[in-house]
């Protein structure tokens, strides 16, 4: 019973509940080309056009489910819509909106469908509770992005969340998320190639040399993109661990950084079955979990099929796809 732990979806609820109460905290619908919407903060950013699979009717998901022998799915919203740059009062108003929607919408998809919520992590304290109120509306994880307004997430004051989230046992997915322009990305898909998987990198990075997996040692940190380039580089991240300043920038990392490789869990987006058997053999098989990023343009729209092409055993196929994910999902009902 394969089940996707990295899917995203907007649901109608949402939609609606911007049209009718998102002024109020300055979020709005906005037209864009092609007689689309997209959505608009009143602090200036406006993000994409909805990808048409980010919001598609849920019959639609579940025949692609279907397709793909895919059980369930763990679905988050999209990571471009966090909104931190609103003020305080009206980023919380936006997540618990965020959050209900999708509560909602995965209330009446129960059978194939559990969700992830999303927090306020422009204040710590208001994260952790947000956090907390959302597991007990059936949140079974979180989402959070590697970036808060272009400063790495370990290099932020998020200690309360980081502490909720470990007390609560929920997996946090750490996810890319692009909220400026950046140069020499706006072409040939770079952005998505290159750019999102650095950004996770980046994050992944701040948060071993800050030492937030020092202080939560029992913290479920998962990494979008099998952990983006970190896998690839933890012997460079290593070598500069050794060599740096460390004193000058505050005694980073009790351990070397490639000793939390197997302390952290990374979904199967890689795309080529020597990078899956390579993350496996960094991670561990025993942290490493069928995703998809479904809705987005390099979401894997075959994973079993990459599992199947890695060429694993019977049972280590059934790990990644199944075992692993009620492991680490551990308030999935299914």
């Amino acid at each position: 019973m394969p089940i996707d732990t990295h899917a995203h979806y907007v649901p109608p609820q949402l939609i609606a509940a911007i049209k009718s109460q998102g002024s109020a905290i300055g979020v709005r619908l906005s037209p864009a080309d092609g007689g689309k919407e997209a959505l608009a903060f009143d602090y200036g950013f406006k993000v994409r056009p909805f990808f048409p699979r980010l919001v598609e009717p849920v019959a639609e998901r579940h025949k692609w489910l279907d397709e793909q022998r895919i059980d369930h799915q763990i679905v988050g919203t999209w990571p471009d819509i966090f909104g931190y740059g609103l003020p305080r009062e009206h980023c919380i108003a936006w997540h618990r909106m965020l959050n209900d929607t999708l509560a909602e919408w995965t209330a009446d998809n129960a059978r194939r469908f559990s969700w992830i919520s999303s927090v306020p992590l422009t204040d710590a304290e208001a994260a952790a509770v947000e956090l907390e109120r959302t597991a007990g509306n059936g949140a079974i994880g979180v989402i959070i992005s590697a970036n808060i307004e272009n400063v790495n997430i370990g290099e932020l004051p998020l200690d309360p969340f980081w502490h909720k989230a470990e007390a609560l046992g929920l997996p946090v997915l750490l996810h890319p998320v692009l909220s400026s322009a950046v140069p020499r990305v706006g072409k040939f898909a770079l952005g998505q190639i290159a750019h999102y998987t650095y950004d996770t990198t980046l994050g992944t990075g701040s948060l071993i040399m800050s030492g937030v997996l020092d202080r939560f040692p029992k913290l479920k940190l998962l990494l979008s993109h099998g952990g983006g380039t970190y896998p690839y580089l933890a012997g460079r991240f290593d070598v500069m661990h050794k060599r740096m300043d460390k004193a000058g920038q505050h005694n980073v990392a009790a351990k070397t950084p490639s000793a939390y490789a197997r302390e952290m869990h990374y979904d199967s987006i890689v795309h080529a079955p020597k990078a899956l058997r390579f993350l496996i053999d960094i991670a561990g098989i025993g942290n490493v979990h069928l995703g998809t990023d479904y809705s987005f343009p390099p979401a894997d729209m075959e994973p079993l099929d990459l599992v199947r092409a890695a060429g694993l055993s019977k049972a280590d196929s059934e790990a990644i796809s199944d075992g692993n994910p009620r492991k680490l999902f551990t308030r999935l009902k299914q």
